[in-house]
Parts: C-alpha cells; structure tokens; sequence
C-alpha cells in the first residue's frame, strides 16, 4: 500500500485514540495514557500504538491490560469513526522513546558541567 496513505491512516487512527482516551474514556486506565504514536501495517491487519502513561504501574503489565481490556473497544470505536475497509487489531506498546531522551539529555548535561568544573 502507498506509504502516504499508512501514514494518513495512522495519523487518523492516532488522532481518534487520543480523543477517545482523553474525553469519552470512562476506564481510568485509558484516562491516564498518552498516544505518542501509531504505527500500521503495509495490509492494514495491525495498528502498533505508541503510548506513555503517569501511573505507576510497570510497563509489562500497563501493556497487558491495555490489549487485553481495552484493544477491542477501542478498534470498534475507529471502525466507526474512520471510514477504511478493514480496521486494524490494535496493539499498545509502551514508548520508551521519552525516558531514553531524558537520560541522554542527563548524560549531556552531567558532561557539561565536568568540562566546566575542569576550565
């Protein structure tokens, strides 16, 4: 499939998870997730969504619950919504994107400031 129409999709898909978790959520698990980002499938048959969450659950078991609990009402929620033939199952992957800069940008920093306390 045209990559420019995955990614229309994708950002289509991201767009109604992020509505849908941030103001028609009644689950407080959903309530508390940000979508980072959503990636799908050249055949459409899955949708890789990217989130982080405050809560403080572990990773592995924030994940679990999401695609055990919530995937499925979440993927009728888009076939209704976005208008495609076939609506991707959706997986939730926790991004760890956000944390490993935070600690590169720690790493940086600590960096500068033994150069500086070296000068």
């Amino acid at each position: 499939m045209n990559q420019i129409k995955l990614k229309r999709i994708a950002s289509s898909i991201s767009q109604e998870l992020s509505l849908i978790c941030a103001t028609e959520a009644h689950d407080s698990l959903l309530k508390n997730i940000t979508i980072t980002g959503v990636e799908v499938t050249n055949d459409l048959s899955l949708a890789r969504v990217y989130f982080t969450s405050q809560l403080e659950m572990d990773e592995k078991e924030l994940e679990k619950n999401l695609n055990d609990d919530t995937a499925g009402y979440l993927r009728t929620q888009i076939a209704n919504r976005i208008d495609i033939r076939h609506t991707p199952k959706i997986r939730f992957i926790f991004d760890k994107s956000i944390e490993y800069g935070n600690n590169i940008e720690q790493k940086i920093k600590e960096i500068h400031e033994k150069d500086s306390s070296l000068n």
